[in-house]
C-alpha cells in the first residue's frame, strides 16, 4: 500500500496522523462514484498502487491484501475508506462481498508483526475532490 496519499477528507487527518506517528502506514481510499465492480476495482488498484499482476477480481484484491510484500515495509498499515455508501447502495452484494475481503485480509494480519487495519468512515461521503 503506498505511504500517506492526500485525498483523505479532512475529519479522518488526525486518526491518519496518529497511525503515521506510530510508525503505520497509511492510505486513504476513495469510492465516491464508484457505483459497480470494475469501478471498485479500478479505484483499488490506482488507490492503494496495486501491483500490475492484480486480475481486478475478487481473488486477485484478497491476494494483494493477504500477501504484501508488493508494498513498502512497514510497522504497521491503516486503509481508511471513505465515501463507500454510494457503492453499498448501487451493489449491495458487491459491497458485501468488498467488506469479507477487507474482513479476510484484516483477520490474517491479526496477530502479526505488521498489522492491517481497514476502517470506514461515516458520515458523508467524500467529496468529488477526494476521488482520487
Amino acid at each position: 500500500m503506498p505511504g500517506d496519499t492526500d485525498t483523505t477528507p479532512d475529519p479522518l487527518a488526525p486518526v491518519l496522523d496518529a497511525a503515521r506517528g506510530a510508525g503505520w502506514t497509511t492510505a486513504a481510499l476513495s469510492l465516491t462514484g464508484v457505483r459497480d465492480k470494475a469501478a471498485f476495482m479500478e479505484r483499488c488498484a490506482r488507490g492503494l498502487g496495486l501491483p500490475d499482476w492484480f486480475g481486478h477480481n475478487w481473488d486477485a484484491l484478497a491476494d494483494c491484501l493477504a500477501d504484501l510484500s508488493w508494498a513498502p515495509p512497514a510497522r504497521g498499515r491503516l486503509l481508511v475508506v471513505s465515501g463507500w455508501q454510494e457503492y453499498a447502495r448501487a451493489a449491495p452484494e458487491e459491497w458485501e462481498t468488498a467488506q469479507e475481503v477487507f474482513s479476510s485480509a484484516v483477520e490474517h494480519w491479526r496477530g502479526a508483526e505488521t498489522g492491517l487495519e481497514i476502517v470506514l468512515a461515516l458520515g458523508p461521503p467524500a467529496t468529488a475532490r477526494d476521488a482520487g
